[in-house]
């Protein structure tokens, strides 16, 4: 054989008692079949098997086998973000015509999605109050397909009674979504409960590690799968082995990471809600909540994210004090090793519920670090927002004087 040849031709090696604890990457864009026959069959081969980079190598599958594993589903399909999950999960079983519902508190950019995109399509979008089965029963319609749910809400924390949904919704033969990326498959199991789809971003929790993007979707029934798979491959949807490695990685502590951050975002978030400019800590596992018994009730535990709604005198504040933080970064997202601290606006992402709180609320995202520095960084915001309210204050009092 020809060097140039010998160049370009990679020879097999014998891979028995290879046995390594990671998972190789395997890279692919091409697969290659053994003779012509088993070529003009590969479209038998079914979702299982391989015939395109596209559709998958043993590195996607094995990510995708765990995630179905851990979710109690039938199989799970990738996606190179958590929005792009969303956006897959529902969009094969929507037509011109069709009807969905979407949770009030669901992920902006999901509401964006249904807005813009779905309506731009054809289809019919309706938002209903989260803590009211009622009101679901109330919006289905007989051309409503999917009802799309996030529980925990964005930002705002409300808990959904996913089983009385999930009977409504199937009761008028409608499909059940949920975006579970606070939860993560290990505080809580929506195909257990009653949904049909589970969404997951990747990207925060599982990874772990703040340097990839990635998605998936599950499924309860095989029935789904088809027209999940096929439109994937028709959009050209799919994500690298590399991301898929490291998301891979990050799993194998994912476990005992998500455990430290949901301990220290619990005992922080039981401190901070006694603070005087505090009005409420937005945090389902607080025995505070109003929604407390609900996630007792369906979930194995809670999230290393929590929301801060200040009273009003501390709002304008709050920029200022962020820039006091040493050990908390500022920044989007989750999840990840680090602890981030994130000022999230929730007017305009509502239609049918009405948020009588501060238009800003404070996200904490929980890390790794050590817990007293963390602690400390908190009471250092906490004491900034005490010296500028005094100081407003003060300003007030010397005005009122001067003036009369």
């Amino acid at each position: 054989m020809n060097d140039l040849t010998q160049c370009v031709l990679t020879p097999s090696v014998s891979m028995d008692g290879f046995a390594p604890l990671g998972v190789g990457v395997h890279r692919a864009s091409t697969i290659v079949f053994e003779d012509a026959a088993a070529y003009a069959s590969r479209g038998e081969r079914g979702h299982e098997g391989y015939s395109y980079g596209l559709y998958g190598t043993p590195t996607t599958r094995t990510l995708e086998a765990k995630l179905t594993s851990l979710e109690g589903g039938t199989w799970t399909f990738l996606a190179p973000s958590g929005q792009a999950a969303n956006a897959f999960a529902v969009l094969p079983f929507l037509s011109a015509g069709d009807h969905v519902l979407i949770a009030d508190t669901a992920y902006p950019p999901m509401r964006d999605f249904t807005t813009t995109d779905l309506r731009r399509l054809g289809v019919e979008v309706g938002f209903f109050d989260p803590k009211s089965p009622d009101d679901v029963r109330a919006k289905m319609r007989a051309m409503t397909k999917i009802v799309w749910c996030e529980s925990p809400g964005s930002s705002t924390m409300e808990i959904l009674d996913l089983p009385a949904i999930a009977r409504i919704a199937h009761e008028h033969g409608a499909l059940v979504g949920v975006d579970n990326t606070w939860a993560t498959p290990l505080n809580f199991k929506p195909l257990e409960h009653g949904a049909d789809i589970v969404t997951e971003a990747l990207t925060k929790f599982v990874s772990g590690h703040s340097d990839v993007l990635m998605g998936s979707i599950t499924i309860k029934d095989t029935a789904l799968l088809k027209p999940i798979r096929s439109l994937i491959g028709r959009m050209g949807i799919g994500v690298s082995p590399d991301d898929a490695s490291l998301v891979l990685r990050g799993f194998e502590t994912f476990g005992v990471r998500l455990r430290h951050s949901e301990r220290v975002a619990l005992e922080f978030a039981r401190k901070i809600e006694l603070h005087p400019l505090v009005e409420h800590v937005l945090h389902p596992a607080l025995e505070t909540s109003p929604d407390h018994a609900l996630w007792k009730r369906d979930f194995l535990g809670s999230s290393g994210v929590f929301s801060i709604l200040f009273k009003n005198e501390a709002i304008a504040h709050i920029p200022a004090a962020l820039d006091t933080l040493k050990v908390f970064a500022i920044g989007a997202s989750w999840g990840g090793t680090r602890s981030l601290a994130a000022p999230m606006s929730i007017d305009g992402f509502r239609s049918v519920t009405s948020w009588s709180g501060p238009d800003v609320i404070l996200r904490l995202s929980i890390g790794l670090e050590d817990e007293y520095e963390l602690w400390a960084d908190i009471e250092g915001l906490l004491a900034s927002l005490d010296q500028a309210v005094t100081n407003a204050e003060t300003r007030a009092e010397r005005h009122t004087l001067r003036h009369g």
